[in-house]
């Protein structure tokens, strides 16, 4: 499932322009001398939003504005704000942090029978998520937990699983948010692996999708009690080194098996093609240890018993490593309707890799908002423009394969600024 948060302004049905109380049934059909403009017409719920536009005529200074909203799913319009016209006819509402949580539209009145067209804000549902441990063991179920904001009590979320390289997603299991809005979904993997899961929530009246940033887990095989295997860190940097180390045993028994050769096997993930790697003697306590391994890609590790009699082996073990991404913003500031792009690099090369745009909400997570792929060079560009002023966090996100974890760049904030209703794009 593509995620793009989608830009929508259109016309809703009509209304005969008369005085209205403070709750109008529906919207004006046709623009009649007043324009509107909301920015951004998209949002992550929570997100300001500045709503402006000009009267137009001879006398359109110092004239009273009217902003009235309808809250989807509610059939009525309420006036909300009221402000006056400028020298030049223009007015402007911000609608500030904390405030637009759901879908809603928005027209506004002036004097007489001025009234402006109607537009709509499309607002994306906050959906976090949490695995109850970063690592697990196959068969047994790892929980996904999390939240969903704002409440969508008695709803579904769908726990997903990326589908190789591209912007694909499959569902792997469901589960109902509870009264407080909180969410758990249990779930268990058969083959060792680093695998990313996302939540979703599905679009509906009261809000666009919401998707979570992915999690990354990942899952080892059942150690064998005689032979066992270990890693200093199941997920490292790219040209990061590690440790592979365990204990050897004599066969079905907890006593050390001491001065014995073993020697480490390795396999790339989704394949059986195990080639030795390198070779190590058992201490007096059966110990082994295989110190300063590195490798571009994800691997599958086994220790075996070097020479006769034969033994069953250890189990399979999975190292990750991460993907280093970087993201540099083409300036440090800019302004409402301004436009900036974000570009930057991975590490190790990943052409033709999807990769995302994440902006950090109120909720204190981060949530996609664009989506691209990353090009021949292994680089990626995003391009962005603004709607409302404040400071503002992005990061790019990528998201892992067979061959490698997925990781994201560190935060790039750019600051926001609003500059004079006259520079802004006009109004329709």
């Amino acid at each position: 499932m593509r995620l793009r948060i989608t830009v929508l302004a259109c016309a809703l049905a009509a209304l005969a322009p008369a005085a209205l109380p403070s709750v109008a049934g529906a919207a004006p059909q046709h623009n009649r001398g007043l324009s509107i403009r909301g920015v951004p017409h998209s949002i992550i719920a929570g997100e300001p939003v500045l709503i402006y536009g000009r009267l137009a005529g001879l006398n359109h200074a110092d004239q009273t504005i009217q902003l009235y909203h309808r809250i989807n799913p509610n059939p009525g319009f309420s006036l909300i704000g009221v402000t006056k016209t400028d020298s030049q006819g223009l007015y402007e509402f911000t609608r500030a942090e904390n405030i637009v949580e759901t879908n809603r539209s928005w027209f506004v009145r002036g004097p007489g029978l001025t009234h402006s067209r109607t537009i709509h804000e499309r607002v994306a549902a906050l959906v976090s998520l949490a695995a109850s441990a970063p690592t697990g063991l196959t068969r047994h179920p790892v929980t996904f937990s999390g939240t969903v904001s704002p409440n969508h009590a008695g709803g579904v979320v769908l726990l997903q699983a990326q589908k190789g390289t591209s912007d694909d997603w499959r569902t792997i299991a469901r589960g109902q948010i509870a009264n407080d809005s909180t969410y758990q979904i249990p779930h268990a993997w058969r083959v060792p692996g680093a695998y990313d899961v996302r939540a979703v929530l599905r679009p509906d009246a009261r809000n666009t999708v919401g998707v979570s940033d992915p999690v990354t887990v990942v899952i080892e095989q059942t150690q064998h009690a005689d032979f066992t295997i270990n890693t200093s860190d199941p997920v490292v940097s790219n040209g990061s080194p590690y440790t592979i180390s365990g204990v050897l045993d004599q066969p079905g028994t907890t006593t050390p098996e001491p001065s014995t050769s073993v020697s480490l096997f390795a396999a790339l993930p989704g394949t059986a093609d195990f080639h030795e790697v390198t070779t190590t003697m058992t201490g007096t306590d059966g110990s082994y240890r295989f110190a300063g391994l590195t490798s571009p890609t994800n691997e599958l590790y086994q220790v075996r018993a070097t020479f006769p009699p034969a033994r069953d082996g250890s189990a399979t073990l999975f190292e990750g490593v991460q993907d280093v991404v970087t993201m540099s913003a083409s300036s440090p500031t800019s302004s409402v309707g301004g436009h900036i792009t974000f570009s930057g690099s991975v590490s190790p090369d990943k052409a033709g890799h999807v990769i995302y745009l994440q902006k950090f909400g109120k909720d204190g997570d981060w949530h996609t908002v664009e989506v691209t792929t990353v090009d021949a060079s292994s680089t990626y560009r995003f391009g962005w423009t603004f709607g409302a002023a404040g400071i503002k966090e992005f990061r790019a996100r990528i998201t892992g394969g067979p061959a490698n974890v997925g990781g994201a760049s560190t935060p790039v904030t750019v600051a926001v600024t609003q500059p004079p209703l006259t520079s802004l794009p006009s109004a329709g």
